[in-house]
């Protein structure tokens, strides 16, 4: 069946099995290996992409699902040039360790950031429920995410006063 959909902002077609699971197409077809294969039941947060722009678990996800929607992979939330805030305190708060994990935890909290300039620590811990991390650095992620506030609220900041 032929899908149709706009992957980090790029028209794109697939021509695929329609039950075919969106993690699948996007690292085996598309060749887009950011997002991870955890467990396989939407349970662990490995394979979070934005789905117009919500955080949600890709493997799980049939493909016919995202016809005519748009899809953004950790490959598509930032680049070199213009790093998203969340991947910017990552790296500066130097939370990942394995680093299997970081994609997804990073689209669910950039998610939260983008739609939350003030997030409590219980909004922090609910959105980010169901994001595993096997190295145990929920901490350091949850310091990163309030770093990450900071950055895009001083963002705002300067863009206004431009």
């Amino acid at each position: 069946m032929l899908i149709e959909f706009k992957l980090n902002g790029q028209d794109t077609k697939v021509d695929i099995d329609d039950t075919t699971p969106l993690l699948w197409v996007v690292r085996d077809t598309l060749g887009m290996t950011g997002t991870k294969f955890g467990c396989g039941l939407a349970q662990c947060g490995a394979c979070t992409v934005h789905l117009d722009g919500a955080a949600t678990r890709s493997c799980v996800l049939p493909i016919s699902a995202v016809q005519g929607k748009s899809i953004t992979t950790i490959e598509g939330l930032g680049n070199e040039a213009q790093l998203h805030p969340v991947q910017q305190a990552w790296i500066e708060k130097d939370v990942a360790q394995c680093g299997y994990c970081q994609a997804g935890q990073i689209m669910s909290a950039a998610q939260l950031v983008d739609n939350n300039p003030s997030p409590s620590e219980k909004d922090i811990e609910q959105a980010m429920q169901g994001n595993i991390c096997r190295c145990g650095t929920y901490n350091r992620i949850k310091t990163a995410i309030k770093y990450a506030v900071e950055i895009k609220n001083s963002i705002k900041i300067k863009n206004i006063g431009s």
